[in-house]
């Protein structure tokens, strides 16, 4: 028998869901494919962009700087007081002039900032650089200090001139005694053997034969 007509659409509805989930959840592990954006982005190089905010900053702290923003004021502030009314663009109470002074701190403040957090990252990695080299240096300073301790015990253990001369005398004092000893013994000897031969020289000598 064939199924009924009415439930022929609903199970192709639900055939249809369990394969659009399916393309779904096999298309979780692949990336989303780049959509158009209305703005386009600039990659902008940050080392470029720090080298520039530190020289800025360098140079709002030298007094070039200061001398060049007081001469723009008074400028600005004469123009706007002895000329005509009709040349002046920036009347008394200055607005414009507090608007730019505003804007150029607005701007400074966060270029003198990425120049300090720039200039700490240098002050980190060089005193990490100046521990390590404090480190090696106090290693090596540990092992020559242990190196001229072990010199100093093998030159205690080592025979000095003074020693030396001691052991010299010593041996000499001992050849001398012994040389003492030795001739005292052959004067014993001398006078041991001295009697004999006076004695044989006093018998009378043979007589030839007649």
């Amino acid at each position: 028998m064939s199924e009924p007509t009415s439930r022929r659409p609903v199970r192709d509805q639900a055939a249809r869901k369990r394969t659009a989930g399916s393309s779904r959840t096999v298309g979780l592990d692949q990336p989303l494919a780049k959509q158009p954006r209305w703005m386009p982005q600039r990659r902008m190089d940050p080392e470029s962009f720090g080298a520039f905010a530190e020289r800025f900053a360098r140079f709002m702290g030298t007094a070039r700087f200061l001398v060049y923003m007081t001469l723009f004021v008074i400028v600005w502030i004469a123009w706007n007081t002895v000329l005509p009314n009709g040349a002046r663009f920036d009347p008394y109470a200055f607005i414009f002039l507090t608007l730019m002074l505003s804007l150029q701190a607005s701007y400074a403040a966060p270029l003198i900032l990425l120049a300090q957090n720039r200039q700490d990252d240098r002050d980190k990695v060089q005193m990490e650089q100046d521990r390590t080299r404090d480190e090696r240096t106090q290693a090596d300073t540990e092992f020559l200090t242990r190196e001229v301790a072990a010199l100093r015990l093998s030159m205690r253990e080592l025979a000095t001139r003074d020693f030396v001369r001691s052991e010299l005398r010593d041996l000499l004092e001992e050849l001398e005694e012994r040389a003492e000893e030795r001739g005292r013994r052959a004067a014993l000897e001398q006078l041991r053997t001295e009697p004999g031969d006076r004695g044989g020289g006093d018998q009378a000598p043979p007589r030839p034969p007649g």
